[in-house]
């Protein structure tokens, strides 16, 4: 073989390689399946971005809805209207060690959905407490569903969230996630993009 078909060949293999994703990526969705987004978002003062008009989590949500076709469904609560960061941080970590389940507005049926995203910022190493009001509303609902964590933060990552998703939903398919820093969700949309792609090799318009 002569050097030209040693480069022709390599360059179809990394198409190749590219296109499918890699022989070990699990395709989660297909373009036939039902999904929503089930998130909550904190607008105000936030660590990194300041006082902001539309949480992050929010922003991240609707590029799952724009790139999959994904309903939504926000977890509300007006328990945090208008606080700042730090006592904002401080009534968070005081729900946490009380294990406190804050009420939230509204509700969803999730029976006609097939995959589920479950996003939110991590506050003190998992989600914010009135997600787990949500969990807990809905536990049994989610059995034999592609369930999908993500988050928004500034260095935790997915934290404890998968495993406390996991947990809450035992009967679930869990997804080991997605996480973005909070700082980036306005700019790095491509990084949503590539992780959706990952899950269904053909996302589309809703």
């Amino acid at each position: 073989m002569n050097i030209k078909s040693i480069i022709t060949a390599a360059i179809g293999l990394l198409v190749s390689t590219a296109c499918s994703g890699g022989a070990k990526q699990e395709k989660v969705m297909n373009k036939d399946s039902k999904a929503i987004v089930v998130f909550f978002s904190h607008a105000g003062d936030n660590y990194a971005v300041g006082n902001i008009e539309v949480g992050n989590t929010k922003i991240v949500a609707d590029y799952i809805t724009e790139l999959t076709g994904a309903e939504q469904f926000e977890i509300v609560t007006h328990k945090y209207d208008g606080m700042a960061y730090n006592p904002l941080i401080k009534l968070a970590q005081e729900e946490a060690n009380n294990g406190e389940l804050p009420e939230y507005e509204g509700d969803v049926d999730l029976s006609g959905y097939d995959t589920v995203f479950i996003g939110g910022p991590v506050w003190w190493g998992t989600y914010p407490q009135v997600m787990f009001t949500f969990f807990k509303k809905h536990e049994g609902d989610l059995k034999g569903k592609t369930v999908i964590p993500f988050t928004t933060h500034e260095g935790s990552g997915l934290a404890n969230c998968v495993e406390d998703v996991k947990a809450a939903f035992p009967g679930a398919n869990v997804q080991k996630g997605f996480s973005i820093y909070g700082h980036e969700v306005r700019s790095e949309k491509a990084k949503v993009e590539k992780w959706i792609r990952s899950l269904n090799p053909q996302p589309h318009s809703r």
